[in-house]
């Protein structure tokens, strides 16, 4: 049975073993649908993230969706537009249930405002990465990833601890809400800076914040006698990152870390330029968008100024994949880009192996089936320390938001190897129910992004987006139960291309045929494509993990 919902009261969270579709597939994907809006930050407008990252186009083509994944056999294929359902096709057992596209606008016109007035007409809606794709799990999704960053910069810089240093950064919404929890668990002293009050409360009341400062100078007393006692605490300002951050600047103050998560990506409805209240701000939106993106683009430049001066001064300062540095050069900050992006500078050594953040989620909405699949994953990697040691601290300090769900960083043959045996699981009973799984798509052979995923690639092919193209149409000849395409990023518009995927393990034979084929296929293509641009580390994965890599003269 769903259970209540106490933040979003109209929109329960799934569960239960009584199938309504046909079939667990159907079933699954449904229940996707339906928690991706138990956890999103405004479900009454069908939005999950990131100001305007939907599940679904509008109401009736939800409500469309919803009665075709009730009704629809498990040879028929449900084909997606940005949102709209708009075909239900014969295909066979073995294709996927769902095959669908998100904002993919061609080239020549793939600029914000023709996002915006095709998002107006009703024509096209914004999938995100993994809100269209039903496979957002809530700020768990990108918890882990934040922290993996923090512990790269700390072994990198700080002897591979962060206890006694401080972090700086703004953004408290669906996606950079994880960050307080991320620095605390990280060890550190992490202020986090944003211009929502309502939103700085929620992440105090599930926890993510320690406590809510009253203004800029409490703030930074917390911080200061927390890196001094070598404590970790979660600390949130209500304020506009572009004047808090320069006035910290001005102090003095040097953090040891600096980064910022706002929605810089959307100039009008992510955004909020300084000097400008929230209601003001709405009217904008509205009445005169072209002048609240100049407004925007202006307070960004003021506010990658300050984390240039602060990098100058010795901090540790990156871009986490808002894009936050391509609209500060667009607004005149000509040496924007001396910030490093966090996958080059951090993660791409695990991507050249294909270790990305992985994630399942419990249909039967027991967090006792997740609890067993912890253990699972302790028994089968004992010697994988990245894992280990995060669902030690996820156990510990990540509540589950929707659907029980975990994630974790695992490689090629590792995620194979895990689903394959949770199917097991399922079949002998030890779990409640099916389990779902899916990764983001900041994984390494789904997303072409010349400013985040793939910039400054070796050989060079950071704006090529054939990659995740591949991706897709290999998932659906591996039998995926979910493929997706995606495309958008700052803007909504021409930035990015990436590929989604969700398959189930619903303890069948055929279920595990289907895991087998789709992940390994999908981790074999991430090395592939990391070996293609000439990364050894990338060869030597291919060669270790028996991927079909073929470079130029010969064959393997």
């Amino acid at each position: 049975m769903p259970k209540p919902n106490p933040r979003h009261p109209g929109f329960p969270i799934p569960g239960g073993l009584d199938l309504r579709a046909k079939g667990w597939r159907q079933e699954a994907l449904l229940r996707l649908l339906e928690n991706v809006l138990s956890v999103g930050e405004d479900p009454d407008r069908l939005i999950v993230y990131a100001a305007l990252g939907k599940a679904a186009r509008n109401w009736p083509a939800h409500a469309k969706i919803v009665e075709t994944l009730l009704s629809m056999d498990e040879d028929q294929t449900l084909i997606i537009q940005s949102g709209k359902p708009v075909g239900l096709l014969r295909t066979h057992a073995k294709a996927p249930l769902v095959i669908m596209a998100n904002c993919n606008i061609v080239g020549q016109w793939a600029k914000a405002e023709v996002f915006y007035d095709l998002e107006k007409k009703g024509l096209i809606c914004w999938g995100g990465l993994t809100a269209g794709a039903w496979q957002y799990i809530g700020s768990q999704g990108v918890i882990q990833g934040t922290y993996e960053i923090f512990m790269r910069i700390a072994e990198r810089r700080f002897g591979g601890s962060l206890a006694g240093r401080f972090i700086l950064t703004a953004g408290l919404g669906g996606m950079g809400g994880a960050q307080p929890l991320a620095g605390r668990m990280a060890g550190a002293a992490i202020l986090v800076v944003d211009i929502d009050a309502e939103r700085a409360e929620k992440r105090r009341a599930i926890g993510f914040l320690d406590v809510v400062a009253s203004d800029l100078d409490a703030a930074l007393r917390l911080i200061d006698e927390a890196v001094s006692e070598k404590r970790a605490i979660s600390v949130g300002l209500v304020g506009n990152a572009a004047d808090i951050y320069p006035k910290i600047e001005a102090r003095g103050i040097v953090p040891d870390i600096v980064t910022d998560q706002t929605s810089a990506h959307d100039l009008v409805y992510g955004y909020v330029p300084k000097g400008m209240s929230l209601e003001e701000v709405r009217r904008l939106r509205e009445e005169g968008p072209a002048q609240l993106m100049a407004a925007s683009r202006a307070s960004i430049a003021d506010h990658v100024r300050a984390m240039l001066a602060f990098q100058k001064k010795g901090s540790e300062v990156f871009d986490n994949g808002n894009l936050i540095r391509t609209q500060a050069r667009e607004g005149g900050v000509a040496n924007a880009f001396d910030i490093p992006i966090f996958t080059e500078a951090y993660l791409r050594p695990l991507f050249c192996r294909a270790i990305g953040p992985f994630r399942w989620m419990a249909l039967s909405g027991e967090e006792s089936d997740i609890a067993r699949i912890d253990d699972l994953v302790l028994e089968l990697f004992p010697d994988n320390h990245i894992v280990t040691n995060w669902i030690s601290l996820a156990r510990q300090y990540v509540p589950f938001e929707g659907l029980p769900a975990r994630i974790a960083w695992l490689g090629h043959g590792e995620r194979t190897r895990l689903a394959v045996a949770v199917n097991d699981l399922v079949a002998s009973g030890a779990l409640k129910g099916p389990v779902a799984f899916s990764r983001d798509h900041l994984d390494a052979g789904a997303m072409a992004h010349p400013n985040i995923m793939t910039e400054n690639m070796k050989d060079g092919s950071d704006a090529i987006a054939d990659w995740p193209l591949i991706n897709a149409m290999t998932l659906c000849a591996s039998m995926a139960d979910l493929v997706v395409i995606h495309s958008g990023g700052g803007g909504y518009a021409g930035y990015m291309t990436s590929a989604g995927v969700t398959i189930v393990a619903d303890g069948t034979e055929a279920g595990a045929e289907r895991l087998s084929h789709a992940l390994t296929n999908d981790t074999s293509l991430g090395i592939i494509r990391y070996a293609d641009a000439g990364y050894e580390a990338a060869v030597e994965a291919a060669e270790a993990g028996g991927v079909g890599y073929l470079p130029l003269g010969g064959t393997l």
